[in-house]
């Protein structure tokens, strides 16, 4: 028995090889969009007519996007990537969809880029560079890193990671977590509340999970708790930043500068305005781009298919619950 695989992380076009290989040697019907995602729901439907499983992007996976005809066949989401904020994942097991993804895959690429952000932002390498493509050469002062106080909000995988670098610089490390882990303590996280994160620390960097009680967490109220000399970092979740509010802070200098790499709305809009709001670094969401990994991870979601397809348990699931369910979709073999 094959499936017919739809594949909507962009991430595919370039190191997706190997994974796409797999799926047409398990004889999948693969099926690429004219463009990668991410979709909004009006897009998405039409392309998961007669879908099995969707290897996917941050696409629309709204309660209406899963009930509807075009996905009564959908039997498997594997995310490419470790956010699944834009997949309902209630209503996907009440459906008997699985939902797979590949956490501690990207740990280390990301906290590897958010550390680049963080020197980058700090020694203005992206000031620099840019009057030196323009033909100027300009000096200006940096700050220092080392000696300072890094502020993780969000002490999992990918912030712990951030922190092991952190070491290297000498920085003071100091978290904020609903859920303390003996791994942070042991790295020399000290925990502290979320106001005395944002009060203390010279630089602060977003590794939280995005749920309706993060979005938003960092407003104007927290910015304006941070030093004025503070720099804001994230290759989180674009959502848990209140990017009005942010556009204020670096406009009036509440806050020294930010490095961001993930938006609200992705593509961010040509015309939004932090693209024009002084002191900022802005990338397009290329934390997880390391090409190794990137194979890795494209294998690794596909894998999860593969798995689900053959009767086997995928290693991954958001909602492993809906493995127990009468209204699974796929078949499982008996272990």
């Amino acid at each position: 028995m094959s499936w017919k695989v739809l594949i909507t992380a962009r991430t595919f076009k370039d190191v997706g090889g190997p994974a796409m290989d797999a799926l047409k040697n398990a004889r999948c019907d693969v099926v690429v969009p004219p463009r990668f995602g991410p979709f909004l729901e009006p897009e998405l439907l039409p392309l998961l007519e007669g879908v099995d499983a969707v290897l996917c992007s941050p696409d629309q996976y709204s309660v209406s996007a899963l009930s509807s005809p075009p996905a009564s066949r959908l039997k498997i989401i594997s995310r490419w990537g470790v956010g699944y904020d834009s997949i309902d994942i209630a209503a996907a097991t009440r459906l008997g969809i699985a939902v797979a993804y590949v956490p501690g895959l990207l740990n280390e690429t990301v906290a590897d880029y958010t550390f680049a952000m963080l020197l980058a932002l700090a020694r203005r390498v992206h000031e620099g560079h840019a009057w030196m493509a323009k033909g100027d050469w300009r000096l200006f002062w940096g700050s220092d890193v080392s000696g300072k106080t890094l502020g993780i909000v969000g002490c999992g995988r990918i912030g712990l990671a951030v922190a092991r670098r952190a070491a290297g610089f000498n920085l003071r490390l100091i978290g904020y977590d609903l859920v303390p882990t003996p791994e942070a303590e042991k790295l020399g996280i000290k925990r502290v509340s979320l106001d005395e994160l944002l009060a203390e620390s010279d630089f602060v960097t977003l590794h939280a999970a995005l749920t309706p009680q993060s979005r938003g967490l960092i407003g104007e109220k927290e910015l304006r708790k941070m030093k004025k000399s503070a720099f804001l970092i994230n290759a989180g979740r674009g959502a848990l930043i209140d990017e009005a509010a942010l556009v204020r802070a670096l406009e009036e200098g509440w806050i020294a500068g930010a490095a961001l790499d993930t938006f609200t709305k992705e593509p961010l809009p040509s015309d939004h305005p932090l693209r024009f709001a002084p002191n900022v670094l802005l990338t397009p969401h290329l934390a997880s781009f390391a090409r190794e990994n990137g194979a890795r991870v494209s294998l690794a979601a596909a894998q999860a298919i593969l798995d689900l397809m053959n009767g086997k348990r995928p290693q991954f699931l958001v909602n492993p619950d809906v493995l127990a369910t009468p209204v699974l979709r796929a078949t499982l073999r008996s272990q």
